[in-house]
């Protein structure tokens, strides 16, 4: 299983509840919405500019959003 990591975001309260709103309507929580919601830009991403390349991916850092 992979590692979940996490990152903070500041939203304003009209788009946390729009957020809300669109979580529940699609039953989904909140964070699992956000997951879901950067999936389709990574996948849009990739289909406008190509796939990231694994070598890439694998020289980012991620040690500062690692759960402890």
């Amino acid at each position: 299983m992979k590692n979940n990591c996490q990152i903070e975001i500041k939203l304003s309260e009209d788009l946390l509840r729009k957020l809300l709103y669109v979580s529940a309507a699609e039953n989904r929580s909140p964070s699992a919405q956000v997951a879901f919601l950067l999936r389709n830009n990574v996948a849009y991403f990739e289909k406008t500019k190509g796939r990231i390349p694994e070598a890439e991916l694998k020289k980012i850092d991620l040690s500062a959003y690692e759960k402890e």
